[in-house]
């Protein structure tokens, strides 16, 4: 399978083509390259790629979960701490808000002429960022409990709860169902892909007046509530990584899990032959009958910082290009994501995320004051989810500080 004609968020187009082959010195004489993004395999894969370049006077990279904590702290210096960001959908916002990265087009005319256009992030017609993967959120389950079970893997939310209350029945998993339900930005995106799945829309329409106090975000609440009910207690605590943790321990059978971290579920490090034989990828679901996968279509990519030297820029841009090239493609790396690289083959692993696609899943929504909607949601679901407040009020809650934030940043008068 190929992937082709991805329509992402705003006007650019994503798909499986080619960055040609680099030379391995990467044609670098000095400058610094210093990297902030998130731990998963396939990012750690183009980092250390990028810092095998000779010629760096620096090569260092920093990836963590907490990226989005750091990643803007550490690019408002003079100069700027890192030289390049990996960003997604919606991270990249954050940092043009903050006039932290640079347009890329004097570089790419200088150095990156041979990069396909579809990977080239424009927005407001300029190229802001260069995207190396594809990704998205989609079903992770255990066959041999299923099987066991007599279930086949749900398509619908709905499905979900009602194969996680079998296998809880049957006293298989107390709490069968995993996911990245962790306070703040993970809870906020389940939130997300759960609203746009019951048809919701964010704002008014043309405008950035919020509007999800509403039947769709109330049925959004009331099923992550009813999902968290089959969950460990302390789902609130559980990221990306912890999630993957709890699979690879043997404790879930069922989840919604980003289709980047998938391989390291169906590797043998770190899990036994049980759980990592049976992992399998599914698409999508959808929820309340609708058509809509409840899941979000994400790119990612790199970005170069504004507070370096020109020198630095053209080093760092160079590195990264090497970064992504057909250099990093084996019979490890894969399976690590749904690359737009040349030479790339999907794997089963990837699965999930092309049916994402195939399912014309939604991207994330790319919008200046997206970001500020998004912290207001994962600061205010979780009283909800503990009983502490009613969804109206918690809606109201998330309405109210979106709307404190947005009025300060001028987006709303």
């Amino acid at each position: 399978m190929n992937l082709r004609h991805i329509l992402m968020t705003g006007s650019f187009l994503v798909a499986a083509s080619a960055s040609t082959t680099m030379a391995a010195d990467c044609a670098i004489d000095s400058g610094r390259l210093s990297i902030v993004g998130n731990e998963f395999p396939a990012i750690q894969t183009v980092a250390r790629n990028a810092q095998a370049c000779d010629g760096l006077s620096e090569a260092k990279a920093n990836l963590t979960a907490d990226h989005q904590k750091i990643n803007l702290a550490g690019m408002q210096g003079d100069p700027a701490e890192y030289t390049t960001a990996i960003v997604a959908n919606s991270s990249i916002v954050a940092l043009m808000n903050e006039d932290v990265i640079r347009p890329l087009d004097d570089l790419v005319a200088a150095y990156g002429q041979d990069i396909p256009k579809n990977q080239l992030i424009t927005i407001n017609g300029q190229v802001m960022a260069v995207a190396f993967m594809a990704n998205a959120q989609h079903l992770v389950y255990r066959k041999d409990i299923l099987e066991q079970i007599g279930m086949e893997p749900p398509k619908t939310y709905e499905d979900m709860l009602t194969t996680a209350e079998k296998i809880r029945a049957e006293g298989i998993l107390e709490y069968p169902l995993g996911g990245a339900y962790m306070a703040g930005w993970n809870l906020a995106q389940e939130f997300v892909n759960m609203y746009i799945g019951h048809g919701g829309d964010f704002y008014e329409p043309g405008t950035a007046q919020v509007s999800i106090n509403n039947e769709a975000g109330l049925a959004t609440l009331e099923m992550l509530k009813s999902l968290s009910a089959y969950m460990n207690p302390d789902y609130l605590t559980h990221d990306s990584n912890a999630t993957s943790a709890e699979w690879e321990a043997g404790n879930v059978a069922l989840m919604n899990m980003w289709g980047s971290r998938t391989g390291v579920l169906m590797d043998a490090e770190g899990s036994t032959p049980e759980v990592y034989e049976n992992t399998m990828v599914g698409a999508p679901m959808t929820v309340a009958g609708g058509d809509s996968p409840a899941s979000t279509l994400w790119w990612d990519g790199w970005t170069v910082a504004k507070n370096i030297s020109d020198e630095d820029a053209a080093a760092t841009f160079k590195a990264m290009k090497h970064g992504i090239s057909s250099a990093i493609l084996n019979n490890e790396t894969m399976g690590e994501a749904v690359w737009m690289i040349e030479g790339y083959q999907p794997a089963p692993v990837n699965e999930g995320v092309f049916s994402a696609i195939s399912m014309q899943t939604t991207p994330y929504p790319m919008l200046p004051h997206h970001g500020l909607l998004h912290t207001a949601l994962g600061d205010n679901i979780a009283d909800f989810l503990q009983g502490k407040e009613s969804a109206e009020q918690a809606l109201s809650d998330i309405e109210a500080a979106y709307m404190t934030a947005a009025k300060e940043k001028g987006f709303v008068n």
